[in-house]
């Protein structure tokens, strides 16, 4: 793909998003649509959904809107697994190989890379995106970009 085409995708992705974010609809229904659309238009995003923020005071990470196969990691703690350990360090983790990591939470046999991008709101840490990928070291700095600004629009929904 040429470099001309990835940014013609990432305009395209993020005026999708900022058409999704102006929806009169539920904050859930316009994660939904997100995560619809950056399956659609990423061929290597997998499984795409959203993590958030516990309101029952248990430092977990709970399961939001997503696209993609059924999981049972509904619930994580906070520092287990990629999932919380984003939900720690509130930066941006990117594993091209998720065989190689020590504390990876294997949803699927078939995923082999996996980004996970922080939420925060005002400062503080509300959810996160999780991206997963059925083909290794298919995360690009193009996309890690798009999915930073994609978490830094939608703070405004926390």
């Amino acid at each position: 793909m040429s470099t001309a085409q990835t940014i013609s995708l990432t305009e395209r992705i993020l005026s999708l998003t900022d058409e999704i974010l102006g929806r009169p609809v539920t904050r859930n229904e316009k994660l939904f649509a997100i995560c619809e659309v950056l399956a659609d238009e990423v061929s290597t995003f997998d499984w795409v959904g959203f993590y958030l923020v516990a309101d029952d005071a248990t430092d977990e990470l709970v399961l939001g809107p997503f696209v993609g196969e059924a999981t049972d990691h509904t619930r994580i703690p906070f520092g287990t697994g990629i999932c919380g350990q984003v939900a720690l360090s509130h930066e941006t983790f990117v594993s091209q190989d998720v065989a190689a990591e020590e504390n990876y939470l294997a949803c699927s046999m078939d995923v082999k890379s996996e980004i996970v991008v922080p939420i925060m709101a005002d400062g503080e840490f509300v959810a996160q995106l999780d991206i997963d990928s059925n083909t290794k070291n298919s995360i690009t700095e193009e996309q890690t970009e798009l999915l930073e600004k994609i978490c830094e629009m939608l703070s405004a929904e926390f």
